[in-house]
């Protein structure tokens, strides 16, 4: 039997926020996030998607000049600003985490085109387990695109940038390319505007 409340929780009283309370989320939060959703499947466990935690002033500023005007007021207001990025060379790490097929990762390094679909594709997959693992865990969501991926990339992704909150160097390789981002934090509801409509079952769906 389904569990209603937690269905609730996650999917239909939840809503996407653009106001934020004065409140913390902690890194040790950030951690359980992460070690929750990332037992989400993905397509022969490759797991392209990485994660950038931006939890700081200082760190959100940089991520300014890339945003759309719309968006940079409830990016900057936001305690943490999640850069849903992906990893061209997940391939390298298959030996460990698809150990039964040691030449899948082989299979992709000889075939581009593949490479960038699946981590695409996987990546914006495993965002999406973020968002749920969120709002499981009792933080609010605000996803988005509205930004200009190559200067983002440019400032946090590019060879041999470094980071600048940490003595070592950050995505040095320059193979991580963005894909969305997403505000977290806990909620305003006062500012929450009223529910947008969905499509009807009848509208979205074929059974065959």
């Amino acid at each position: 039997m389904a569990d209603e409340s937690c269905l609730d929780l996650i999917f239909r009283n939840a809503r996407t926020h653009t106001a934020w309370l004065d409140k913390p989320v902690t890194d040790d939060t950030l951690r359980q996030l992460y070690d929750t959703m990332k037992w989400g499947p993905t397509s022969a466990n490759t797991n392209p998607a990485r994660f950038v935690f931006l939890r700081t002033k200082q760190a959100k500023e940089r991520l300014r000049p890339s945003l759309a005007p719309g968006n940079v007021e409830k990016t900057m207001a936001a305690p943490v600003v999640v850069i849903v990025a992906y990893d061209l060379e997940f391939y390298e790490k298959l030996p460990r985490l698809f150990p039964h097929s040691p030449s899948m990762g082989d299979l992709f390094a000889q075939n581009p085109q593949l490479v960038e679909m699946t981590a695409r594709r996987n990546s914006s997959l495993q965002g999406a387990y973020l968002l749920i693992a969120a709002r499981g865990l009792g933080l609010d969501c605000g996803p988005m695109s509205g930004f200009d991926n190559a200067k983002l990339d440019m400032e946090f992704f590019d060879a041999g940038r470094e980071c600048e909150s940490c003595d070592q160097e950050f995505f040095p390789e320059g193979h991580v390319k963005s894909n969305f981002l997403i505000n977290l934090g806990y909620g305003d509801p006062s500012k929450l505007f009223p529910r947008n409509p969905r499509l009807t079952f009848e509208e979205a769906c074929t059974l065959l």
